[in-house]
């Protein structure tokens, strides 16, 4: 039989999958990633992407290819009769919006682009990168040595051939055989029901004047909930699981609309878990969940489900590469549990304590605070090995303007020049290791560290090589002093800082650097 060969092989073709064929290749790993299904689903499924995720996309050569939606965007919800009837009631995400002045977090906005519309981007920019994509093709069963995994894969035809590859990521869904093969259980608020859809086009613009997307139909004999997908395309999804003809479905649709002297197309139906389980462990050994295979959480206004997934797969990413290229030692890979399974566990808990899913909390998160949603979109903690000072004291999330550059927090977005040009922070980062300081006296330390460590590590100047627009607020964002340092991650996550220059910067950083990096060797410094 055929054996085929590569670095890692990523085990299905949606958003995640896909979002983690491009994060590796972007980062020069060969990836190969297999699903079992032709293209995308002739469902669209999700909508809304937050600014995060178009961080990282734009990260990689995409931000120009999705359209972002107005920086003040955010998903409204009205309860109503019908879209033509009587509205009764507009709900919030969030009960407790913040009252302060509207910050700029971020360089970018989200975006509302029907999933099917998303993932031909991702496939392309992956492909253009390099990575292979086999589609029609599907795992039919694997096992994993000390070395790498071996897959044997069949194609639509019967071909089958079997795949080595150093790890394996499975962005199979929820239902994850790779998940069941490796006996990882799950937890949390569980199956919640089983709910039927239509996917149906209709011209229902002048509906969507007042800025409102999402309507919770209420009527006697009608409960349902109406999205748009913005493109002409809608969904009707209803509160049951009972199956429906054309002519029923039909009608119902004229009866969420309230009219029916529209033109209706009936595009297709979907049939739909809503749950919420997070995975005992996202790791074993070579093999990696990310996605619905790690954590299922029901559709919501935070975005709470594809785009945790798709940072799953790009927190993931950085670490395979360093692993794969021999700068990093294997442990490294344990933070990839460490930091994104409690971040699943806490996004669980704010689906559930907030308006949307409240009544289906059956005592989930009971007690939990509601966390601002501007904390969970750019205010996350991490805290493992690849975090150095990230303490027990600190809240898993908080607005990043109560964050001070602290370790295990995303660094922040402030706006600088850099070769006269004008970028956000964020534009210096993902690519390498990144030390920022003001102080000219780190900068042979970095060098002779990244040296020692065999570790690329960019130091760009503040103040010289990059500018920023306030030079206060940047060392007041990033809690340094003038002799101060702080090292990013290629993820864009604070690693390590030095308030103010230590007595030996080299032994410091190098002591650092090694750690959090799990350098593959830790050599001794004397000063």
């Amino acid at each position: 039989m055929e054996t085929n060969s590569t670095s890692v092989l990523v085990v299905g073709g949606g958003l995640v999958g896909l979002s983690a064929a491009l994060f590796l290749s972007w980062r020069g790993v060969p990836t190969v990633l297999v699903e079992r299904h032709a293209g995308s689903s002739a469902h669209p499924r999700a909508i809304g992407y937050t600014p995060r995720t178009l961080e990282l996309l734009r990260a990689v050569g995409l931000g120009a290819r999705v359209p972002q939606a107005p920086p003040d965007f955010r998903l409204q919800r009205a309860r109503v009769e019908s879209l033509a009837g009587e509205w009764f009631e507009e709900s919030s995400w969030t009960q407790e919006e913040h009252k302060g002045p509207k910050r700029e977090y971020s360089p970018c906005s989200g975006a509302a682009i029907a999933q099917d519309r998303l993932e031909p981007i991702l496939r392309d920019k992956a492909v253009e990168l390099g990575a292979d994509l086999r589609f029609q093709t599907e795992l039919v069963r694997f096992e994993q040595d000390a070395d790498g995994v071996t897959a044997l894969l069949r194609e639509r035809n019967g071909r089958e051939y079997t795949m080595r590859a150093s790890y394996l990521v499975a962005a199979d869904g929820h239902r994850s055989p790779i998940r069941a093969a490796l006996g990882i259980g799950r937890d949390g608020r569980g199956h919640m029901r089983t709910l039927r859809s239509v996917l149906f086009r209709a011209p229902l613009e002048e509906y969507l004047r007042k800025g409102i997307t999402q309507f919770e139909i209420d009527q006697a004999d009608l409960k349902a909930f109406l999205t748009t997908y913005g493109d002409g395309r809608w969904v009707l999804m209803f509160s049951d699981d009972k199956e429906r003809d054309e002519e029923t479905l039909r009608a119902m649709v004229h009866k969420a609309i309230g009219r029916s002297d529209l033109e209706i197309e009936l595009i297709t139906t979907g049939r739909w878990e809503l749950s919420a389980l997070i995975a005992d462990r996202f790791a074993s050994n070579r093999v990696f969940l990310a996605g619905d295979a790690a954590h299922t959480l029901p559709p919501s206004r935070g975005g709470f489900g594809a785009n945790t997934g798709i940072e799953d797969a790009h927190n993931l990413a950085w670490k395979l590469a360093a692993v794969l290229s021999g700068t990093s030692a294997p442990r490294l890979l344990e933070t990839y549990d460490a930091e994104r399974r409690p971040i699943a566990w806490l996004r669980h808990q704010q689906i559930f304590v907030r308006n949307d899913y409240k009544a289906d909390a059956n005592g989930t998160a009971a007690d939990a605070p509601i966390i601002d949603d501007d904390a969970m979109e750019f205010g996350q903690l991490y805290r493992s090995t690849a975090v150095l000072g990230a303490g027990d004291d600190l809240p898993p999330a908080s607005r990043p303007d109560t964050w001070a550059g602290q370790p295990g927090t995303r660094a922040p977005h402030l706006w600088v020049t850099q070769g006269g040009e004008r970028k956000s922070t964020l534009d210096l980062f993902q690519r390498s290791w990144v030390l920022l300081t003001e102080d000219e006296r780190w900068l042979p330390a970095a060098a002779k560290a990244s040296e020692r460590l065999a570790i690329e590590l960019e130091c760009p100047r503040i103040g010289l090589d990059v500018k920023p627009s306030d030079p206060d607020a940047f060392r007041m964002a990033f809690g340094l002093k003038p002799g101060g340092a702080s090292l990013i991650r290629p993820d864009g996550y604070v690693a390590w800082r030095s308030l103010d220059l230590p007595a030996d910067p080299l032994s410091a950083l190098t002591d650092a650097l090694g750690q959090v990096s799990a350098a593959a060797a830790l050599p001794h410094v004397k000063g």
